[in-house]
């Protein structure tokens, strides 16, 4: 539970540090976590 947590505020760093480079970057992210919740469920 705790480091599902730590994976969230690690994750939210990386979206911010990658908002900074370029909104496409950030879509593609998003993309791709999408796609691994669906593989997972």
């Amino acid at each position: 539970m705790n480091r599902e947590r730590e994976r969230e505020r690690e994750r939210e760093r990386e979206r911010e540090e990658r908002k900074g480079r370029g909104y496409v970057c950030l879509e593609r992210e998003r993309e791709r976590e999408r796609g691994r919740e669906r593989n997972i469920k």
